[in-house]
């Protein structure tokens, strides 16, 4: 069928139209992606080539500040308790996340309320939950209380040994964000077919068989997600340390995100606090592509 040159100026007139809405609908969220997103990284990119002075004195250092960064202890040190902290939230969270999502899975009344109340803790402030839990683990707070009562005696969770006082700190850090990661998971479940889970159970499955064989690998999609925002968050993590244990006690806490804050805010060094920050972003997004690569790997096999 041959088209008149008026329908084919037609149909490519059609076509820039339809380009040109497809443009219009992107565009907002690439302007956002670009102003918020690109410009900050490649304004901090710049920034660490340089030693950078609130007086505007600003001088070219090229990689020096990245030379001095891995040749200083304090950020071997700190990037040691990032990762043993990332080490205790991210697979602690994603097991309560779960527990609790399959939990609200199974129920069959007041479901809404449950996930409601247990999505308070996300809404709250870090710095509010901080302080709350600072009194619940101090030495005469009522969890030492409650364990001197038990003959168990004080135990030092923010001033003792650093296993100690990270596990303190990621249980805060549960406590705070497991509602949302368990409203992802509880989505997760509620999108599985049931038809699978019938056949399962129609094959004699047990309800562990069930889990580790169907309802586990249909949430790979889910779990992925769940693990890189919360590896993202546990690398981030600031405001929780900042309020109950200011990085001590001697640095037992000092993450690489309270390195920045130190060098940034309080030695006013911002070249070398853009550099540490850059290693961080370089750290998660390597991260994250190991993890998709891992997940992606498991599917094909």
């Amino acid at each position: 069928m041959h088209l008149s040159p008026s329908s084919r100026a037609a149909r490519r007139r059609l076509k820039r139209r339809e380009a040109m809405a497809g443009i219009l609908f992107v565009l907002p969220t690439l302007v956002i992606f670009v102003v918020f997103k690109f410009l900050p990284i490649a304004g901090a990119g710049a920034m660490s080539l340089t030693r950078y002075r609130l007086n505007g004195d600003v001088s070219y250092l090229g990689a020096e500040n990245y030379t001095r960064l891995f040749s200083d202890p304090h950020f071997w040190q700190s990037l040691g308790v990032t990762v043993s902290y990332v080490l205790i939230f991210v697979p602690l969270i994603i097991v309560v996340s779960l527990a609790g999502a399959l939990l609200l899975n199974k129920m069959v009344r007041f479901t809404g309320t449950f996930r409601a109340v247990l999505f308070v803790p996300y809404l709250s402030s870090f710095v509010m939950a901080g302080i709350i839990w600072s009194w619940i683990f101090d030495m005469d707070g009522p969890l030492n209380a409650a364990l001197g009562g038990l003959g168990l005696g004080p135990v030092p969770f923010l001033t003792g040994d650093q296993l100690l006082v990270l596990a303190s700190l990621a249980l805060v850090s549960v406590w705070k964000g497991f509602g949302y990661s368990m409203l992802v998971f509880l989505a997760g479940l509620k999108a599985q077919p049931a038809e699978v889970h019938e056949a399962a159970r129609l094959d004699g499955a047990s309800s562990w068989q069930a889990f580790r064989h169907v309802t586990l690998p249909l949430l790979k999609p889910v779990m992925f997600f769940v693990l890189v925002i919360e590896t993202i968050i546990g690398f981030q993590v600031f405001d929780t340390i900042y309020v109950m244990t200011g990085g001590g006690p001697n640095r037992a806490s000092h993450s690489l995100i309270y390195f920045l804050y130190d060098e940034g805010f309080k030695f006013l060094d911002f070249g070398y606090a853009a550099a540490i920050g850059m290693v961080l972003f370089v750290i998660v997004l390597v991260l994250s592509l190991v993890q998709r690569r891992l997940v992606e790997g498991k599917e094909t096999k």
